[in-house]
């Protein structure tokens, strides 16, 4: 028969307890009717047990070996499954944030195609009231004769902020002159012979001035309103 020490193990197999429980029993001198309580002191304060027979040596291992592999099984499939939770977690934040992104992209487009569509619609409409005004050609012309021509050549939403322009550049005087600088007109173009490009009566005609002034803002500044916020900063536009 085989003989085998051992030192702290644990015993798993039922068989093996009731074997060892025997064994430390004969070994000790004590009854072999003791009860299972008073073994599992025994067992537990015993450095070195009794022989134990090859077969239930083999119970006792295996019992050991197969709680320890579970106990292994069970902390790789804690860890697993973790891992897994994680990378679930890390793709749905990617996910939310790439929806996000996307999201805000197509309203910037749409914001985007609507003012494409209104600064074409601005400027149609401009380019259609400039061509459309035709006015007799007069010797003079009043303030208020002058302001009629600009409300048919400057559109609504416009109009105010070219009308604060020139009112503070010309107070609506179409032969306004600065002796210092050379501007001239309704709109004090500096020198005033550029306002030449939009007709040759340009000294006299408070239409070609107006259509050269509008023509000017909407150049430089994209429109009137945008002068008048240049001009409000700057005090000259």
């Amino acid at each position: 028969m085989s003989r085998i020490s051992v030192r702290g193990f644990a015993v798993a197999s039922a068989t093996a307890v009731t074997t060892v429980g025997a064994v430390v029993g004969v070994a000790s001198g004590s009854s072999a009717a003791a009860d299972d309580n008073n073994f599992e002191a025994t067992a537990a304060d015993t450095t070195l047990l009794a022989d134990i027979p090859a077969g239930q040596q083999a119970q006792v291992q295996t019992a050991s070996l197969t709680q320890q592999a579970d106990a292994q099984a069970s902390a790789a499939d804690a860890a697993a499954k973790k891992s897994v939770e994680e990378a679930a977690r890390i793709q749905a934040a990617k996910d939310a944030q790439t929806k996000k992104q996307a999201a805000e992209a197509k309203l910037e487009q749409e914001r985007q195609e609507k003012q494409d569509k209104k600064d074409a619609a601005e400027r149609a409409s401009r380019s259609e009231v400039r061509s459309a005004s035709t006015f007799a050609t007069k010797s003079s012309y009043t303030v208020a004769e002058v302001q009629a021509m600009a409300r048919q050549m400057v559109p609504a939403d416009q109009f105010q902020c070219f009308s604060n322009i020139v009112n503070h550049e010309s107070t609506w005087n179409y032969q306004a002159s600065n002796p210092s600088s050379g501007a001239y007109g309704l709109v004090q173009a500096l020198p005033g012979s550029k306002m030449a490009s939009a007709g040759a009566d340009w000294q006299t005609n408070p239409a070609t001035q107006i259509k050269w002034g509008l023509s000017y803002m909407d150049g430089r500044y994209g429109s009137p309103c945008g002068a008048w916020s240049f001009w409000q900063a700057n005090h000259w536009y």
